[in-house]
C-alpha cells in the first residue's frame, strides 16, 4: 500500500485520536496537519507510515509530546474560550497514561505497539494504562444519560455506566424522548447512538441538548463514518461498535477530564 494510501485510510481515525487527546478538533486537527507536513519533508518516515499504521501515531506523539506547533495555536485559542480551557486543563497533568490507554482500547493497538507508539518497554505501558484506570476509579460520579434504540446494548451501557459509579438518569430511544428527559433531569453526560428506532437521528438529539448547555458527548456507533467525513464539525469522542467495555470507560473519562465535547470548528 502506498504512503498517501496508509494515511487516507488512517486519517479519519488519527483526528479522531488526536481529538480525544486534546480535547478539541482544532487542536487535534493542528497537530495532524504537523504530522503530516513532517511526514512529507521525511523519506524514511513515508516508506515507515507506508507500512505501520502504528509508525504514523508515533510520528503524531512525538509532535505532539514536545509541543511542536504550540506557536501555531496561540492565535487561535485567544478567540475560543472552549478551546482555551481544554489546553489549561491539559496543562495541569503529564498525559502520557491517558494516551497508552487511549492507543490500546479507542484504537485498539496491541500491547507491543502502543510501546512502539509512546517510545517505551510493554511494561511500562501496562503500568501507563493501570494508573489510567486507577484515575479513572477515581473520577467524581455525573448523571449519565444513554440515548439507545437496541434494548440489549442499552442495558449493557447502563451496567458499565453503573460500575464506574456513575447514575443513569434515563434510558431513550428517540429524539423526542432524549429531549425530555433531559429537560427533566439534567445530564452530565450523555452517551449516543445515531439510528434511533423512530429514524430519527441522535445526531440531532444531541444538538438539542447542547442548547441547553455545553455537556460532553459520546457517540457510540456502527456507523462511524457517517461522523467521520471531515466535512463537518466531528464529535471529539466516538466509539465503534460493537465496543469493548474498556473502550467506552476510556471514552467516558477522557469527555469528563476535559469536561466538555461540544464540537469545535
Amino acid at each position: 500500500m502506498s504512503v498517501s494510501d496508509q494515511i487516507a485510510l488512517q486519517l479519519p481515525y488519527l483526528r479522531r485520536y488526536a481529538r480525544a487527546l486534546t480535547g478539541s478538533q482544532q487542536s487535534g486537527d493542528t497537530y495532524v496537519r504537523a504530522t503530516l507536513e513532517a511526514a512529507l519533508a521525511d523519506t524514511e518516515l513515508r516508506n515507515a507510515i507506508a507500512q505501520s499504521r502504528a509508525a504514523l501515531y508515533g510520528a503524531f506523539t512525538r509532535i505532539w509530546t514536545t509541543g511542536h506547533v504550540e506557536g501555531e495555536l496561540g492565535a487561535d485559542l485567544a478567540e475560543n474560550r472552549h478551546e482555551q480551557a481544554a489546553q489549561a486543563r491539559l496543562s495541569t497533568i503529564a498525559p502520557t497514561h491517558r494516551q497508552a490507554l487511549l492507543l490500546n482500547t479507542v484504537e485498539e493497538f496491541s500491547r507491543e505497539d502502543t510501546a512502539a507508539i509512546l517510545d517505551v518497554t510493554p511494561e511500562a505501558v501496562d503500568a501507563l494504562i493501570a494508573q489510567a484506570i486507577a484515575e479513572i476509579e477515581g473520577e467524581s460520579a455525573t448523571r449519565v444519560l444513554i440515548i439507545e434504540d437496541e434494548p440489549l446494548i442499552s442495558m449493557q451501557l447502563e451496567s458499565l455506566v453503573s460500575d464506574v459509579g456513575h447514575t443513569v438518569v434515563g434510558t431513550a430511544a428517540t429524539r423526542t424522548q432524549a429531549l425530555e428527559m433531559f429537560e427533566r433531569e439534567p445530564a452530565g453526560l450523555v452517551l449516543a447512538d445515531i439510528q434511533l428506532a423512530d429514524g430519527s437521528s441522535g445526531i440531532d438529539a444531541v444538538e438539542d441538548l447542547l442548547k441547553f448547555g455545553d455537556v460532553p458527548v459520546i457517540f457510540i456507533t456502527a456507523y462511524p463514518e457517517r461522523l467521520l467525513t471531515g466535512e463537518r464539525p466531528e464529535p471529539t469522542y466516538l466509539v465503534t461498535k460493537p465496543f469493548k467495555e474498556a473502550t467506552v470507560r476510556a471514552a467516558i473519562s477522557q469527555a469528563l477530564f476535559f469536561g466538555s465535547s461540544k464540537p469545535l470548528g
